[in-house]
């Protein structure tokens, strides 16, 4: 009877750690995705994640939202940096969210200050420099 326990929690194991090896690093989709910042925050009451918003169209009809791993520390600089400009992310998505990394699939890896197409003769603070 032990033996079989036994079996049955490796087993156990052994398809929670694929699971979370599948989702973790297993990319469902790679891609970049431009828009102006509206929000960006940490937030969680026992486990705080790194979470934000750019709005993809001119009305806010179009909102993305997604995470930020604690280790990419660069992004989350930038996009604090960047707050209310116009930029481009890139992107990963997961198989399925993972609580204690982000409310999302979609992790940030990359961004990047942009001109907003919407008001082509206004310069951002990158032109300025």
């Amino acid at each position: 009877m032990k033996k079989v326990l036994a079996y049955i929690l490796i087993g156990i194991f052994l398809m929670a750690a694929a699971y979370y090896a599948i989702v973790y690093y297993g990319t469902y989709s790679k891609g970049e995705r431009s828009g102006e910042l509206i929000k960006f925050s940490r937030k969680g009451i026992l486990i705080k994640t790194w979470e934000g918003e750019i709005s993809q169209g001119i009305s806010g009809a179009q909102i993305f939202k997604f995470s930020v791993e604690d280790k990419e520390k660069e992004v989350v600089e930038n996009l604090q940096k960047f707050q209310g400009r116009y930029v481009k992310l890139t992107y990963i998505e997961r198989f399925d969210k993972l609580f204690w990394l982000g409310d999302t699939k979609y992790f940030i890896t990359k961004v990047e200050e942009e001109n907003s197409p919407h008001f082509s003769g206004l310069r951002s603070k990158k032109d300025e420099e």
